[in-house]
């Protein structure tokens, strides 16, 4: 198969039109969500865009914290923006499970459901009557996970945890950032995020598991250690060593060059991870002799930090000698990696993600015409898709007791008289509709 032919094959094995004619890779699998903010949402929103049912369970009116949670307090249709995302594909349920009742249609759920979630602090589902031991004895293969900040035991085990927690303990941060500044956490919940993606890859562990043997299981992910999984080599490095990964701002020391450089226009990180393309950077700088120099002729003399400080030197004069057209014209020619630090404008606008359809437009039902970032995994058969955004506080109340559940209309007025089940509140902002929704749009069948 000819190059141009491979690429346009690949494509078309993506076709966008035809995402909602094909079948979902978790399609029939129904996961309950009992979480708030973003570790726990963020692993059946995963799951979700791979064709998961996921009923998220909120306390009636006020919901989930996440929906108060907006950068500078700009609410979008009076959404809170991180929460529009997580809660994108979910059913919500507003239901106080703390009374018998609430309990009973809670674990009514349970009982035709495959997986719970939840990333409340250690042992509060099992006080309230509805953690794992309780709920196996009705639904003996539930797949059963529990996320939060340092684990289900252990002596920080009452500990709260939020991202930047996470990242404080798990020491992402004192390795990150410039050596003559404060240590430096991440600017998105990255603890938050890889601890939902930790989180979906055990349930589907289980499940696999569980296809083999019938049984179910209970999984719990520490948020701080799902964190200290993602420090490469640092834990290495300390036992054979000794000592201690410290801060070396943009520069990669395990990779020369790889380092973040200003040029005349645009700052760009520059990468040569191979002999081979230093020698390329090389002589797209014009300096074909750092290459046979003996202190940059290999990796391991260019690690030396020396050689480092001169070469890192030599290549920063260079970048700023040079617009980033010219570096990434050279780059291509001369084989060594080079990209612009991208804006989120630039991510909005970039001709790559739109070509590849990652760059998503929905039409949603409540709130509009929305664009945001797709699905990341591309499965030809089975795509992932985004299908709604967030729903406000027990939208889909009605559709769950009756058409999940089989609640009589008597019995659906009872648990709403006695304020079992509710829906949204007008303030704070982030719970209910917007203003110019219908009342009807966006609500399946019940």
């Amino acid at each position: 198969m000819a190059k141009k032919e491979y690429f346009e094959w690949t494509e078309s094995l993506f076709d966008p039109e035809k995402t909602f004619e094909k079948p979902e890779a978790l399609e029939g699998l129904k996961i309950v969500e009992l979480c708030t903010l973003v570790l726990g949402p963020s692993l059946p929103a995963y799951l979700s865009e791979l064709g998961a049912t996921v009923f998220k369970v909120e306390i009636p009116g006020m919901g989930d914290t996440m929906r108060s949670l907006t950068p500078f307090a700009k609410f979008f249709k009076g959404a809170a923006l991180g929460w529009l995302k997580e809660a994108r594909n979910k059913y919500h349920l507003g239901l106080d499970v703390h009374p018998e009742d609430g309990k009973q249609v809670f674990m009514d759920l349970v009982a035709r459901s495959d997986v719970v979630v939840e990333n409340l602090r250690s042992g509060t589902m099992d006080r309230w009557g509805i953690g794992y031991r309780q709920l196996k004895k009705i639904n003996p293969k539930l797949i059963y996970i529990a996320l939060n900040g340092f684990g289900q035991w252990g002596p920080y085990m009452e500990r709260p945890s939020y991202d930047a927690i996470a990242q404080a303990e798990s020491g992402m941060a004192w390795i990150s950032g410039f050596p003559d500044k404060l240590p430096m956490k991440s600017g998105i919940w990255v603890a938050d995020l890889y601890g939902g993606l930790n989180g979906a890859v055990s349930v589907l562990a289980a499940l696999n598991h569980r296809d083999k043997t019938g049984e179910g299981q209970f999984i719990e992910i520490s948020q701080a250690e799902n964190m200290v999984r993602s420090l490469d080599w640092t834990w290495l490095y300390q036992h054979f060593t000794g000592n201690g990964r410290e801060r070396y701002g943009n520069r990669d020391v395990a990779i020369c060059p790889s380092d973040i450089f200003q040029c005349q226009d645009e700052m760009v990180a520059i990468a040569a991870a191979t002999d081979e393309q230093f020698k390329g950077l090389c002589q797209a700088m014009g300096k074909p002799e750092l290459a046979e120099d003996g202190r940059f002729a290999t990796h391991p003399a260019r690690l030396k930090e020396e050689n480092a400080t001169v070469l890192l030197e030599s290549i920063r004069t260079w970048a700023r000698e040079n617009n980033y057209a010219q570096i990434d014209e050279l780059a291509g020619k001369h084989h060594f990696a080079a990209q612009k630090v991208s804006t989120n404008k630039d991510h909005f606008e970039d001709e790559h993600l739109r070509k590849r359809n990652f760059t998503y437009t929905i039409e949603d039902l409540v709130y509009g015409e929305i664009t945001q970032e797709g699905v990341v995994p591309k499965m030809s058969e089975t795509p992932a898709r985004i299908k709604w955004t967030g729903r406000p506080v027990g939208f889909h109340n009605e559709y769950i007791l009756k058409r999940v559940l089989g609640y009589s209309s008597e019995k659906i007025k009872a648990l709403k008289d006695d304020k079992v089940i509710g829906k949204w509140v007008d303030t704070p902002l982030g719970r209910k509709p917007p203003e110019d929704w219908d009342g009807k749009s966006g609500l399946p069948l019940a």
